[in-house]
């Protein structure tokens, strides 16, 4: 079989992102292009053996069923995981052996959408600085056969695997009562199983029954509309605290005893202590839009603390780099050395039950010393030239401590800021810490202020990447 017709570039160009590919179905995603990709995929990675995974959006069996005929149409076996966790995806890849795999999904955004999140052997993802841009002239030019025949299709069934691996990160069995809203997604199969395996924890389930229409709130948990349900419920029930997974349940996000919601970027600093006391002077990762409490704690615990850049795969990257045992981002992602350096909410989880079990202390009691410097939370920006707004701020904080690791980050003894691109939107994020509340609502208006007078504009926004 020769080679097929061009795909246009300004159909494909748009879907490729910093850490995968996402676009809205059919009009910028659909089959034609998933086939595509999945033939350029095992090219240019030379891979003899695939898995591929899907969540459960409308679309995601019909992108999978496509992106698995390319991938075989240049002579890799395909395996079929079907629905499933992008976590339980990358658990796949690296203990099947698998030359590489692709997870149909778009993760937290609305259900018109799609995507795909590609990785190759050791679950390592393709990303913008590795692979991506390659695969995407591939896809421009076409699928095309190998001059061997056309691999084999099949089957492959990890989840009970793959939670008794979870399972087995479980310490403290002391009686927790957690409740959990999958939000329809991929976490949903996967709870009941984990719970059965840990008797003495017993969950409070909203939602788990994965539902590409999202009949009840869109699986986002940065955004505080979407857990507004499961605070009520964790009040209501007197459970310990309560966890909200995204779509494709890499992320989860907590709320504690009292229903309200925990910054996830203390979550960092709480299991960094935790793992710490096991590890003693290990490497931990955070992102650079964390509070100082997260660097503080892990010092404190006799860490190395390293701020690295936002996204998957850049933090996976530098923690293989640095040898580090954990990460977490601001974006509810969390990262185990002891699943591969990938992130996984359901471990999250664990990691969380684990403290509130072992320390017999609430949450929210747990957090509280974490808690100590008011922030803005991630403020989303629409912005016309990034680069002349981060240059004005350089200029106008040019005695402070500026770098350029991810964005500008502006850095005073008693107060910072970091301002970036967002990878996933057409927006700019802001975030900034203080001291004192009163002095970070100084210099919040100041920031904002300086902004504006370029002639920016505020958006709505729940933050991420």
């Amino acid at each position: 079989m020769g080679q097929r017709p061009a795909v246009p570039m300004d159909h494909v160009a748009g879907i490729f992102r910093a850490y995968d590919i996402r676009g809205r179905y059919p009009d910028e995603l659909n089959d034609a292009v998933a086939e595509r990709i999945g033939n350029a995929f095992v090219r240019l990675l030379e891979m003899e053996r695939v898995v591929v995974g899907r969540d459960m959006r409308l679309s995601s069996a019909s992108l999978a069923d496509a992106f698995a005929r390319g991938a075989a149409l240049a002579g890799a076996d395909v395996a079929d995981a079907g629905e499933v966790s992008t976590p339980l995806l990358n658990y796949a890849i690296y203990h099947g052996k698998f030359d590489g795999g692709a997870m149909v999904t778009a993760s937290h955004l609305p259900g018109d959408m799609n995507g795909l999140k590609l990785a190759g052997r050791n679950a390592i993802p393709l990303s913008g600085d590795r692979g991506l841009p390659l695969l995407k002239a591939m896809v421009r030019e076409g699928a095309t056969a190998r001059e061997r025949a056309p691999g084999a299709r099949y089957q492959v069934d990890m989840l009970d695997d793959y939670v008794r691996e979870v399972a087995g990160f479980a310490r403290a069995t002391e009686p927790l009562k957690i409740a959990i809203d999958a939000g329809n997604g991929m976490a949903g199969p996967e709870i009941p199983r984990l719970f059965s395996q840990i008797p003495a924890w017993r969950p409070v389930p909203m939602y788990l029954e994965p539902d590409g229409r999202f009949p009840h709130h869109h699986a986002n948990p940065l955004d505080p509309e979407t857990t507004r349900e499961l605070q009520e419920r964790v009040v209501a029930e007197g459970a310990d605290f309560g966890a909200a997974f995204d779509g494709d349940a890499d992320r989860c996000g907590f709320i504690d005893e009292r229903g309200e919601r925990v910054r996830e970027d203390l979550i960092t600093g709480l299991i960094a202590e935790y793992l710490l006391r096991e590890n003693p002077g290990a490497t931990i990762l955070y992102d650079l839009r964390s509070s100082r409490a997260v660097v503080e704690a892990i010092e404190r615990a006799g860490g190395r603390g390293v701020r690295s850049r936002v996204g998957h795969a850049f933090i996976k990257a530098r923690m293989r780099e640095e040898g580090a045992i954990f990460a977490g981002e601001l974006s509810g992602h969390y990262y185990y050395r002891g699943m591969g350096f990938t992130d996984n909410g359901l471990l999250t989880l664990v990691m969380v039950a684990n403290i509130v079990a072992a320390e017999g202390r609430p949450l929210s009691g747990l957090i509280r010393p974490l808690d100590r410097y008011p922030a803005t939370g991630e403020i989303n920006l629409r912005v016309d030239d990034p680069e002349r707004v981060f240059q004005a701020l350089a200029a106008r904080y040019h005695d402070a401590d500026l770098d350029y690791l991810d964005g500008l980050t502006v850095g005073y003894p008693v107060w910072w800021f970091n301002i970036r691109r967002s990878h996933t939107e057409p927006v700019v994020r802001l975030n900034l810490e203080a001291d004192t509340e009163s002095l970070m609502n100084e210099k919040r208006q100041e920031v904002l202020g300086l902004i504006r007078e370029a002639g920016e504009a505020l958006v709505p926004g729940t933050g991420g990447r």
